[in-house]
Order: C-alpha cells, then sequence, then structure tokens
C-alpha cells in the first residue's frame, strides 16, 4: 500500500481478493476439521480484509474511494459442511461488508463485494486437490444444470467486469453494501427441484 501511494500519490480503490481453504491434515470434514484449520483460514479470509481497510481508510476517505470485497457463494445460506470454516470466513465477510458500507459511507467511502460461484482458477490447487483434479470437478459440475444451470463454470473475467463496475461510482453511484452473485444460476435451484420433477413423477 505503501509503494502504491509512493508511485501514484494516491488510492482510489481498494479490493479485498482474499481467499483460502484448507484440508485437515488427518483428512476431516465438516465439525470435526482441527481448529487450526479455522484459525489459519480466518486470517486470511478475514482478518487481512480488516486489516487492510484500516490502512486504506484514511487514504480511500481523501478521494472518497471504493472498496469491493470478493466473498463466495459459500458463505450462504446453502450449507457448506465439507468447508466449513472457508464457509464461516465468508459469511463473516459479507457481515462485515454491509456493517463496513453504513461505517464508511459517511466518509463518502463505498464498500461492495462480489459472490462468485465455480470459477475455473487455481483456486482448487491451492487447497491441496491433486493437479487436474479442479478442472474434472468443473467439467462435471458444468454438465449438470442441477449444479450450474447455465452450463459453465464461470471465467476470471467475468468476476473481473463486476469488480469494475462496482470500482466506477459513475456506473454503480448508488449500490452500497451488496454482494453482487455470479454463480451461473448454481443458487437459484431449490434442492427439491435439482432434478426434473415431471419426469420423475412420469416414471
Amino acid at each position: 500500500m505503501d509503494s502504491t501511494i509512493k508511485k501514484f500519490g494516491r488510492l482510489d480503490i481498494l479490493v479485498n481478493n482474499a481467499g483460502a481453504a484448507f484440508n485437515d491434515a488427518e483428512g476431516r470434514t465438516g465439525v470435526d476439521q482441527d481448529v487450526s484449520v479455522y484459525d489459519k483460514i480466518m486470517q486470511i479470509n478475514m482478518r487481512s480484509v480488516v486489516t487492510l481497510t484500516q490502512k486504506a481508510k484514511k487514504h480511500l476517505v481523501e478521494v472518497k474511494g471504493e472498496i469491493i470485497n470478493v466473498s463466495s457463494i459459500g458463505a450462504g445460506p446453502q450449507a457448506q459442511p465439507t468447508f466449513l470454516y472457508y464457509a464461516m470466513s465468508k459469511a463473516a465477510l459479507d457481515q462485515f461488508t454491509r456493517s463496513a458500507a453504513i461505517d464508511l459511507i459517511q466518509h463518502g467511502v463505498r464498500v461492495n463485494s462480489v459472490s462468485p460461484g465455480a470459477v475455473l482458477t487455481g483456486f482448487g490447487e491451492a487447497m491441496g486437490m491433486p493437479a487436474g483434479m479442479h478442472e474434472k470437478y468443473a467439467e462435471f459440475i458444468s454438465s449438470h444444470k442441477e449444479c450450474i444451470p447455465c452450463g459453465a463454470v464461470g471465467q476470471p473475467i467475468d468476476i473481473a467486469n463486476i469488480i469494475a463496475f462496482l470500482a466506477d461510482r459513475k456506473l454503480s453511484s448508488y449500490i452500497i453494501g451488496q454482494s453482487i452473485v455470479a454463480d451461473g444460476g448454481s443458487t437459484l435451484v431449490m434442492g427439491m427441484q435439482a432434478h426434473d420433477m415431471m419426469s420423475i413423477l412420469k416414471s
């Protein structure tokens, strides 16, 4: 941040794009995961966001700047038992976004977020997935409309475009404390409606 201020003389936009999830060393999931996994995830996904926001505040207030947080559809309201602590961290981030938005708009700074669904990045490998497994998973869910109704996994540019929109006050000045979901329709699918009900009833 200091180098940015030194080079450009100001800070207009802060994008908090911290996101990490880790496997339990013993392969445990859900509530059985070791609390050290929780600590590590919260350190990266939440503490870093709070710290950077605090450091950036005075610079953003000077120019009436923008903060965009990168959350996840994993925040809910649907359950995410496999990566429980990751989901908790993103739910906390959503509340931070809303609360910080009300706090900082008094100083002219807007805070919003984007909540991606499945996006093809290196996140899977970073989580400890074997090489190629993330792509295999992406291929499966994109071919099942009950997972992604639009039939395609998102690309990084899909999320980047939303961040650019939220960072542009001319285009999004009246949006305060909101999270824009970009998931190809995944969160719109009700569990009981995930399959063709009429086909089931006729069988």
